[in-house]
């Protein structure tokens, strides 16, 4: 694997940071991170693995570590469309090819290099979201509409959330308006 870029982030809610690399094998793509940052179950420290194929489709996604004094521990798949969470198949996502972490700017790349973002128009690109909170594998909602050659408006409504997200040119969000900023 040859690392591609990398990111340090500053989380703004919260006391926190995000350090991620991205990297390129024969196979495809990879996100390799790592976030800490103040939870209301104590100290999260979370590591942080999303594989895509050579075309940006999710393949699978790791995320390990600890919350407070509970351990985590979960493994996401897409084979043949179908998603799965720890093994346990998660239905109704089979129409969805990213996979997004919610406690993480990182994976807001795959979209950004696997789809078109033409200038000014808005695309929908719902993801499979795996909710830290819950421990769940859902559909979320985004829609993404290009405003510069780094900047992109960005909606999650499901979750409440909409701002201009300022990139960098390796394609990593820069700048998460009231969530995250790249130091």
């Amino acid at each position: 694997m040859t690392i591609a870029a990398s990111i340090l982030w500053r989380r703004i809610d919260t006391p926190g940071h995000d350090a991620c690399r991205l990297e390129e094998g024969e196979a495809g793509w990879s996100l390799c991170g790592a976030a800490v940052f103040r939870h209301a179950l104590g100290p999260a420290n979370i590591s942080y693995d999303v594989r895509c194929d050579r075309y940006w489709k999710t393949l699978s996604g790791r995320v390990h570590g600890a919350i407070g004094e509970r351990r985590i521990d979960y493994f996401v798949a897409r084979r043949d469309g179908a998603w799965s969470l720890n093994g346990e198949e998660a239905p109704g996502l089979a129409h969805l090819v990213d996979l997004d972490l919610s406690f993480t700017p990182a994976t807001n790349l795959l979209q950004v290099k696997r789809v078109d973002l033409p200038m000014g128009q808005a695309i929908h690109s719902p993801v499979a979201w795996f909710n830290l909170e819950t421990g769940a594998l859902t559909a979320l909602r985004q829609i993404y509409e290009r405003r510069g050659e780094l900047a992109l408006y960005y909606q999650a409504p499901d979750v409440g959330y909409e701002g201009l997200l300022e990139l960098a040119p390796s394609g990593f969000v820069r700048r998460y308006p009231g969530l995250w900023e790249a130091e």
